[in-house]
């Protein structure tokens, strides 16, 4: 079954505007990034897609008392890198990404996947975007500051 190329970015953050990225298992070591998965059906929400991804990602009920997930109503789109495209449908070489982003309480423990992740750090959020990989990724986290006071 091939992945979808509609995917969800979630932002994982603290009031504080701490930042945790995670690191990928199936790439280079410094390879960090928050939260990303692809829709599992065409009819599947962006927020149903983010609440299982962090799930799954990192044990994180995004829905649980004191989280607040809010969907900052932006697109980015990109070319898959060649490494990943095996997993769409042959031709398919363009991604969909939805931003959202979620503020979770203070010290929200993190249960990593460790096929999907390898290790998990809280940073400032000037700090987190310095380290992503994904220039959309790096670019959704500066735009923290300003959808805060919307969680």
């Amino acid at each position: 079954m091939f992945k979808i190329p509609l995917s969800v970015l979630v932002v994982i953050h603290a009031a504080d505007l701490q930042v945790l990225l995670i690191r990928r298992a199936d790439a280079r070591e410094d390879f960090w990034q928050s939260v990303t998965g692809s829709k599992d059906s065409e009819q599947e929400s962006w927020r149903e897609t983010a609440l299982r991804e962090v799930r799954e990602e990192t044990g994180i009920d995004a829905a649980a008392p004191g989280c607040s997930l809010i969907d900052w109503g932006m697109e980015n789109v990109y070319s898959i890198y060649p490494q990943w495209r095996h997993r769409y449908a042959p031709g398919v070489v363009m991604n969909t990404e939805h931003v959202l982003g979620l503020r979770v309480p203070a010290a929200t423990p993190v249960t990593l996947n460790p096929r999907e992740h390898t290790a998990y750090a809280w940073l400032p959020w000037r700090e987190a975007a310095d380290r992503c990989f994904s220039p959309s990724n790096a670019e959704a986290i500066l735009w923290l500051p300003r959808f805060e006071s919307l969680a």
